[in-house]
């Protein structure tokens, strides 16, 4: 999935530094890129990277102009 993403479509792409528990759900992803890095979550075209204690495993957020996306 990640691989198909253009890193060129993105206006910023922050990455999470340090362990994050992939058993977060978005809310609670969303809530620490707000408060421990105080950081816009809606802002078009950002993407958020996550790290879990694998390596192998990155979790990703995608941002784009819609604040409340249809339900897939």
């Amino acid at each position: 999935m990640l691989k198909d993403a253009d890193p060129s479509s993105f206006s910023a792409i922050y990455v999470v530094c340090g362990y994050t528990d992939m058993r977060y759900g978005i809310d609670t992803l969303a809530a620490i890129i707000e408060t421990r890095y105080h950081l816009p979550l809606f802002v078009p075209n950002t993407l958020f990277l996550f790290c879990s204690r694998r390596v192998s495993c990155i979790i990703k957020i995608p941002k784009n102009a819609e604040r409340n996306p249809p339900p897939l």
